[in-house]
């Protein structure tokens, strides 16, 4: 590497900051605002000392550091502890999301729509496109650790001192920073930008999982997740530094393997080159759906083996969660006797939610796959044969829906098979299974809202991806924070009866499935009426 190498690295930084800047200015507003209404509610919610303690009880159990983590700070669990417990392993996934998708747009992903090869053709070094996206990712986690640190600050709460705040930020920009080298190393190993994705978010489904096994068995393992680094700060409580520099040191090496690699390989190659296919076209090709199928098949048995390992993960602590309720007399004076329900259940229909959402993602990217053929160009290809619109649209739309189900079936058997060793009076499949499926509509909804964008308008389909994470928060936040019922309401997910302890409301899930059919007619009307790109 050589200085010429890095040439123009300045003007392509600001190219990415204008290309970008909305982007970034929503993300970073978002996560900061979202932080900073976290810290008030928990202020203005748990006032007395008796709430705080009840609270830190209820964080003890093994499901829920499974969730957010270790609680540290429970014996004197004010708004600082509070916040690191139970926002700061979710805020960092946030901004390793932020960081995977921008990365992948702006390395694999400018590659595949040919930019990249009009760079290279003026007078830049090869090496200064990935320096600039990951300078530029750089700043915006700098710029996100120093909002949340001075907003915290500025609330002006005793529990939330300014250098606690900062280190908090600084933990979740260095999660970003880490989920950014991770993803430019990956692009440069696969050869699509979907592939990119998939890797990254491989990895942090992985760190998720390794990171909730090792906090309730075995505190060693967690230090094999990079997302079990940032909660080893303890920030507001001990305030450790050195896993903020783990975790950006980690981001180095990255970075470096990276570069590295980018120097070995061709534009738009990937060091991974695809598996060479059939000498003779299977006969599922002849067909939209069959060709679909073929193209998401990687994807489909990646995403049911990662909900598979998180509904396993999440049922083989519900044994200890049920001894845990059973042997603390404060809880288990919570438990309402005449509603014929442990807390173990009413915990079941909350994981439940949470799962369906994170079914929902594989489902929304099933669809979307026909936007990102289009967008490639290559549907151009086939529709210059005898092939409907219409067959299409609905290839990827039974794959959506079909495999988007499944994704929600397989996590709530996996959770059911996983919990029946560990407890002692196992709930029923029939029960469990009811308040899995029952989420099923609400799933059926976001794809239909997906094809709502892509027949009518593709430019801001990640319309929807924004409306699946407020629909996480509202979700989540909603029983943290003893939100209003309408917050909750704006989401389909809040309208799905929380079995068991709500009754089966068939009319809220037939009119969830009547909305979700509207938005998919209306999706492939527009579908089979605009231009292409359009």
């Amino acid at each position: 590497m050589n200085r010429k190498s890095f040439h123009q690295t300045g003007a392509l930084i600001k190219f990415y900051l204008r290309t970008d800047l909305l982007r970034l200015v929503i993300w970073i507003l978002s996560i900061t605002a979202l932080t900073l209404l976290t810290a008030w509610a928990f202020e203005d919610l748990y006032q007395s000392e008796a709430e705080r303690i009840a609270v830190a009880e209820t964080m003890r159990n093994p499901a829920m550091t499974a969730m957010v983590g270790p609680g540290y700070g429970l014996e004197n669990y004010t708004t600082g502890p509070m916040m690191a417990h139970q926002m700061l392993l979710f805020t960092a996934i946030l901004a390793a999301v932020m960081t995977i998708l921008l990365t992948a747009r702006h390395t694999r992903g400018d590659e595949e729509d040919g930019r990249q090869e009009m760079i290279g053709s003026l007078p830049a070094g090869r090496l200064a496109p990935l320096t600039a996206v990951l300078i530029t990712i750089g700043l915006s986690q700098l710029i996100l650790a120093l909002a949340l640190g001075a907003s915290l600050t500025l609330l002006g709460i005793d529990t939330l001192p300014a250098s606690d705040s900062f280190l908090y930020g600084a933990a979740i920009g260095a999660t970003g920073l880490f989920f950014a080298g991770v993803t430019a190393f990956f692009a440069q190993l696969a050869e699509s930008s979907r592939g990119t994705t998939g890797f990254a978010f491989l990895i942090l489904g992985v760190s998720y999982i390794v990171r909730a096994l090792g906090d309730v068995s075995n505190e060693t393992v967690s230090w094999l997740s990079p997302l079990g680094w940032g909660l080893k700060t303890e920030v507001y409580v001990n305030n450790y530094v050195s896993p903020v520099l783990i975790l950006i040191a980690g981001s180095l090496l990255l970075v470096g393997a990276a570069f590295s690699l980018l120097s070995k390989r061709d534009l738009g190659s990937g060091l991974l080159p695809a598996r060479p296919g059939r000498r003779h076209a299977s006969p599922l090709l002849l067909s939209p759906f069959g060709l679909a199928l073929r193209l998401l098949r990687t994807s489909i048995i990646v995403w049911g083996v990662a909900l598979m390992a998180i509904g396993a993960s999440y049922g083989s602590v519900l044994g200890d969660l049920e001894s845990f309720f059973g042997s603390n007399e404060m809880l288990s004076n919570m438990v309402d006797p005449d509603s014929g329900l442990t807390l173990t259940e009413q915990f079941v229909s909350m994981l439940m939610a949470i799962m369906s959402m994170m079914a929902a993602v594989p489902a929304l990217m099933f669809f979307f796959k026909l936007k990102s053929e289009e967008n490639k160009n290559r549907m151009e290809n086939l529709y210059a044969r005898a092939v409907s619109r219409q067959k299409v649209f609905l290839s990827y739309l039974v794959i959506s829906v079909l495999f988007g189900s499944l994704m929600m079936v397989i996590a709530t058997i996996s959770l059911w098979g996983a919990s029946v060793p560990v407890m002692d009076e196992p709930m029923s499949f029939g029960t469990v299974m009811l308040s899995g499926l029952v989420y099923l509509p609400a799933i059926w909804v976001m794809i239909g809202l997906g094809a709502l964008f892509t027949g009518l308008k593709p430019g801001i389909a990640s319309v929807a991806w924004g409306y699946l994470i407020y629909s996480f928060l509202v979700v989540y936040l909603g029983g943290l924070l003893q939100l209003p019922e309408w917050p909750g309401k704006l989401s389909p997910f809040g309208h799905v009866p929380q079995i068991p302890g709500e009754d089966l409301n068939l009319l809220s899930l037939f009119l969830l499935m009547i909305i979700a059919g509207a938005l998919l007619l209306i999706g492939l009307k527009g579908y089979q009426s605009r231009d292409l790109r359009g």
